[in-house]
């Protein structure tokens, strides 16, 4: 097989790992307070998943571009200082094109420079591989935080408004509770429990372990 190939499989293993073994949300169990806080409606879930995705993206990139030059005693003060960066963008950009959107998550989008997980993945991984696999590691990491604000802000809307972006869809009384924040946790409960179930179904439950 050669380097080209093993590269791409390889590549699609972090964005694998990155959605289902690894989840930030289902398996790390890391940055559970935007999971619960904004997804008590599908478009405030996407939004903030998005900016997760690019913040993520990006940080990872840059980090492996510029790992050579960062002296490993103020490598986290240089790494929140490139989170920093990349939030600031995002959080113009979706300031500017979804104006309504940001005045319910705007904060959030503006705390991701704390979040554990854009942290982790530049420590734990862009610090020590090139550019192309740690652009695929972020990718990977960002879409399993997207797909899981959007699983579950799709069942808190569906079933605490009997509504998805906005727009009427179950025409019966809805649960209330789950668009408070105790139906937030119960709702990341059930779905981390689902995950567990693939987990140990197809992967023989090797999955990462959760972290508070």
């Amino acid at each position: 097989m050669s380097d080209h190939v093993r590269e791409k499989v390889s590549n699609w293993e972090l964005i694998k790992n990155g959605i289902i073994k690894e989840n930030t949300i289902f398996r790390l169990v890391i940055s559970l307070c935007p999971a619960i806080a904004v997804t008590n409606a599908v478009k405030n879930g996407f939004f903030l998943g998005i900016a997760v995705l690019f913040v993520q993206t990006m940080v990872n990139t840059t980090v492996a571009l510029i790992r050579d030059f960062i002296h490993p005693k103020i490598r986290i003060p240089i790494f929140m200082l490139i989170i920093s960066g990349w939030v600031t963008v995002v959080d113009m950009v979706i300031a500017a094109i979804a104006p309504d959107v940001y005045k319910q998550i705007g904060l959030y989008i503006q705390i991701i420079v704390a979040f554990a997980s854009i942290l982790a993945r530049a420590e734990m991984f862009a610090s020590k591989h090139g550019p192309v696999n740690s652009f695929f590691d972020g990718l990977g990491s960002g879409l399993g935080f997207l797909v899981a604000l959007v699983i579950i802000s799709f069942f808190r809307e569906l079933l605490g408004r009997g509504a998805l972006w906005g727009f009427p869809i179950v025409d019966a009384k809805p649960m209330l509770i789950f668009i408070l924040p105790a139906g937030g946790f119960l709702a990341v409960g059930l779905l981390m429990g689902f995950f567990n179930w693939i987990d140990m179904k197809f992967y023989g439950g090797k999955g990462a372990g959760g972290a508070g």
